[in-house]
C-alpha cells in the first residue's frame, strides 16, 4: 500500500481508479492509440517515399521518440542516414550475398572491443584493390587506419569528414550533429547498415518466448542493425570503435506494444523530465528517455505485471521506476539486446552514482506521491483523491473529438512531405512507389499521407516540365509540355490541400496567364481569409463531416505556409532567394500562404490593372508589419523580404530597402541573406 499526504493508506482500488485517472490525461498529453497509430502510419509512408526517391545512394530512417509516435515539447527528431552501396557483414561467408562491384563491404572485428561495441574492418580483396578503393566513399577512404596489418574505419575520423556535411548550423553532439530547423530540434547521424541481426545479440532471440510475438521478432531479426560512430569510453579503441545501433528493432517493439504499456513509457519520460531530472544541472542529468525504454522492454518480456491495462498502469509504471532503481544501486543497466553492454558502465559510478540513488529512492520512498510533482500529471492524481467516486470513462473514443482528430492527422501530414526530389526522375521514382503502395493493404492514415504526397510529386512535375521546355524552338514540344503541366496541377489542386491552389496561381502567372492567376488568387485568398477567421465549434464540424472520407475533410484544411522545394524554380521574382537559401544547404523556401497570394495578385496587377496595385500593396503591408500567427505563424523573414520586393517592382526603393532590413534582423528560417543583401546593394547603386 502507498501512503499519500492525506492521512489514510490508498487502498487497491483506490490505486486503479487514480490509474485510469491517469490514463486518460496520457491520452490527453501523448495521444489516443488512434493518434499514435496515426502518427506513425503518416510517418512510414513519407518514409518509405523518401528512400524510394533517393535509393541509388542513400537511406534515411526518422528514430526515436518522435518516430514511436510522441509529440512531446522539447523533444528532438532524430534521423540516421546510411548509403545503399556500403554494407556490413560479420563473417567473411556473407560477402557471396553482395556483387563486389556494386558494393563496398565492411566486416565487424568485435573480438576485442565491449559488448555493444565493435571495429569496423575496410575489406579490399588483392585482385581489385584499385578499383575498391575507388568504389568506396571518400567519407570513407578519409577515415582509414591501419592496426595489425589491417585497414579499418575510424569511428572519430569518420565523425570530422562528415562535419560538412551537416546542416548548416548544427553542432557536432557525439556521432550527431544537432541544431534548429523551422523551429523544430533535429539530431542527424551518418552511419553504415547490417543486413544480418548481430551473432553478439543471438541470445535476445532465445529469450523471446512471450514476448514480442514469434512475427514481429521476424521483422526485427529481418531489420538488421546499424553501427553509428562513437566508441566506448572505456574500451581500448575509443576513437576507431563503432556501437552497434538497435534503432529499427527498438522502433519494431515500441509499434507492438499495447497503449497501457505505451503510455507507461511516456509517464516514465514524462518522471524524467518533469521531476527527476528538474532543476539538475545537464552533467548531473545522468539517466535519459533511452533508459526508461530499456526498462520498460525487459519488463514486458520478463511479464513481470501480468495485465497490461488502464487499472494497472500505476503498478506497471512503479514496477518499472523500481526496477530502474535496482539498475542505479547495482550500476548496471542491461542492453535489451546484448545484455552484457552495461549501459552505466562509462557514465554512471562513483559518488554521481550514490547521488542518482539518493534522489531516487527518496521519490521511492515517497511512494505515488512523487507524481504529485509533475505538472503534467498531478491534476490527474487529486481529481480522483478529491472525488473518489467520480466516474472515469478510459474509452479513448469519447477522449478526443473528431475535429480535434482530424485537425491532428491533417497537421501531421502537412509537416511530413516526401524528401530529396530534385528532378524528373525522383519524381516518377516517387509516383512508381505511390502505385506500388496503392497494390498493399493501407490503413486511412496511409491514404491521405499518400494522396497528399501525390499531389506535391504532381505539383513538382508540373514546374520541372515547364523549366525544362519553356526554352525550346518546337512550339509543339513548349504546347504539349504546357498542357501537361496544366492538368498535373489541377488533378493535384483537385484531391489536395486546398493550399495546392496557390501553385496553379504561380503557373498561371509564369506562363502569363495574369487573369486566369487571378480569378485562382482571389477564390484561394477569399477562402484562406474566410477559414483562418472562422471559429469552428466541436458541433459545426460534427455536422458539417459526419460520415464523410478523410479524403473530402482533407479539402477542409488549410496549409498556412506554402513550402517550396529550392531545387525546382517557380517564379523569377523568388529565384535569388532560392539560390541564397540553396547555397546555405536549405532544401526549401517557408512561405506564408497569404503572403505568397498577396505577392502573386500585386504581380499580376503589374500586368492587367495597375490601379489596383497600392490597394493589395497596403493589404500586404499590414499583414506583414502586424503579422497574426494565424497567418503568418513561420517565415517572418521572407514575408519581409517579399514585401520589399514587391515595393522594389512597383517603384518604392526607399520602402523596399526598409523592408530588406528588417528582413535581416528576423530568425532567418529561410537563410536568405545572401539574397537580402544582394536586393540591398542593388537599391544602393
Amino acid at each position: 500500500m502507498l501512503i499519500f499526504p492525506f492521512l489514510y493508506i490508498v487502498s487497491e482500488s483506490a490505486i486503479q481508479h487514480i490509474s485510469e485517472s491517469v490514463f486518460v490525461g496520457l491520452c490527453r498529453k501523448l495521444g489516443t492509440s488512434q493518434q499514435v497509430s496515426m502518427r506513425r502510419d503518416t510517418s512510414d509512408i513519407t518514409e518509405l517515399l523518401t528512400n524510394r526517391v533517393t535509393s541509388d545512394l542513400n537511406s534515411v530512417m526518422v528514430s526515436g521518440s518522435h518516430r514511436e509516435g510522441f509529440r512531446m515539447k522539447g523533444s528532438d527528431i532524430d534521423t540516421m542516414y546510411w548509403r545503399n552501396f556500403e554494407r556490413v557483414i560479420w563473417n567473411l561467408s556473407q560477402t557471396q550475398y553482395y556483387s563486389r562491384h556494386r558494393y563496398t563491404l565492411i566486416l565487424c572485428d568485435c573480438s576485442d572491443s565491449p559488448p555493444g561495441f565493435s571495429l569496423l574492418q575496410f575489406l579490399i580483396p588483392a585482385r581489385t584493390r584499385t578499383s575498391s578503393v575507388i568504389l568506396a566513399s571518400r567519407d570513407i577512404v578519409s577515415s582509414l587506419v591501419k592496426r595489425n596489418g589491417n585497414i579499418f574505419i575510424s569511428s572519430s575520423l569518420y565523425r570530422e569528414t562528415m562535419l560538412p556535411s551537416l546542416t548548416p548550423g548544427f553542432t557536432p553532439h557525439g556521432p550527431r550533429g544537432s541544431g534548429i530547423y523551422a523551429g523544430l530540434e533535429y539530431d542527424d547521424a551518418h552511419c553504415f547498415a547490417s543486413d544480418f541481426w548481430p551473432p553478439p545479440a543471438a541470445s535476445w532471440i532465445e529469450r523471446c518466448h512471450s514476448w514480442p510475438q514469434p512475427h514481429v521478432m521476424c521483422d526485427i531479426i529481418r531489420s538488421g542493425c546499424h553501427f553509428v560512430a562513437t566508441g566506448h569510453k572505456m574500451g581500448n579503441y575509443q576513437d576507431h570503435e563503432w556501437r552497434i545501433s538497435f534503432s529499427r528493432a527498438e522502433q519494431i517493439l515500441v509499434y507492438s506494444m499495447n497503449h497501457t504499456q505505451f503510455l507507461t513509457y511516456g509517464l516514465l519520460k514524462l518522471i524524467l523530465k518533469e521531476v527527476i531530472n528538474n532543476g539538475v544541472g545537464k552533467e548531473d542529468k545522468l539517466l535519459c528517455s533511452y533508459h526508461m525504454k530499456t526498462a520498460v522492454f525487459w519488463m514486458i518480456q520478463r511479464n513481470t505485471v501480468p495485465h497490461w491495462c488502464p487499472q494497472n498502469l500505476l503498478l506497471c509504471f512503479w514496477e518499472c521506476f523500481k526496477l530502474i532503481l535496482s539498475w542505479v544501486y547495482e550500476g548496471v543497466c542491461p542492453n535489451f539486446f546484448i545484455p552484457e553492454n552495461n549501459m552505466f558502465l562509462s557514465s554512471i559510478h562513483g559518488d554521481k552514482q550514490n547521488q542518482l540513488f539518493i534522489r531516487l529512492h527518496a521519490l521511492y520512498e515517497k511512494g505515488l506521491i512523487s507524481l504529485l510533482n509533475s505538472p503534467s500529471i498531478w491534476p490527474y492524481v487529486l481529481k480522483v483523491i478529491y472525488n473518489p467516486g467520480l466516474f472515469i470513462c478510459t474509452d479513448e473514443g469519447n477522449l478526443l473529438s473528431e475535429f480535434e482528430f482530424d485537425f491532428t492527422l491533417f497537421n501531421c501530414i502537412i509537416n511530413r512531405s516526401v524528401q530529396g526530389i530534385t528532378n524528373l526522375h525522383h519524381c516518377m521514382k516517387c509516383l512508381r512507389g505511390v502505385e506500388q503502395l496503392i497494390n498493399t493493404p493501407l490503413t486511412p492514415y496511409h491514404v491521405v499521407s499518400l494522396q497528399d504526397n501525390t499531389a506535391t510529386c504532381l505539383q513538382e512535375i508540373a514546374f520541372i516540365l515547364n523549366s525544362m521546355y519553356k526554352n525550346t524552338c518546337r512550339n509543339k514540344i513548349v504546347y504539349i509540355a504546357d498542357r501537361m503541366s496544366h492538368r498535373l496541377l489541377k488533378l493535384s489542386a483537385k484531391f489536395g490541400l486546398m493550399s495546392n491552389m496557390v501553385f496553379m496561381a504561380m503557373y498561371y502567372y509564369k506562363t502569363m496567364r495574369f487573369v486566369d492567376a487571378l480569378f485562382v488568387i482571389k477564390t484561394t485568398k477569399v477562402l484562406e481569409l474566410y477559414k483562418a477567421n472562422l471559429h469552428i465549434t466541436t458541433d459545426m464540424y460534427t455536422a458539417a463531416f459526419r460520415g464523410r472520407s478523410l479524403t473530402s475533410k482533407m479539402r477542409f484544411f488549410r496549409r498556412r505556409s506554402i513550402t517550396l522545394s529550392n531545387n525546382i524554380f517557380y517564379i523569377d521574382e523568388l529565384l535569388p532567394e532560392q539560390l541564397s537559401s540553396l547555397q546555405e544547404s536549405q532544401m526549401y523556401l517557408i512561405i506564408p500562404q497569404l503572403v505568397l497570394l498577396y505577392m502573386l495578385e500585386i504581380l499580376c496587377y503589374l500586368h492587367v490593372d495597375t490601379s489596383k496595385v497600392q490597394t493589395t500593396l497596403r493589404y500586404l503591408q499590414n499583414l506583414v508589419h502586424h503579422p497574426q500567427e494565424v497567418y503568418i505563424k513561420k517565415g517572418v523573414d521572407i514575408s519581409w523580404q517579399i514585401l520589399g520586393i514587391c515595393y522594389q517592382v512597383t517603384g518604392n526603393p526607399q520602402a523596399a530597402l526598409y523592408a530588406y532590413q528588417q528582413s535581416l534582423s528576423q530568425v532567418p528560417l529561410n537563410k536568405i541573406k545572401y539574397a537580402t543583401l544582394t536586393r540591398i546593394q542593388n537599391i544602393l547603386k
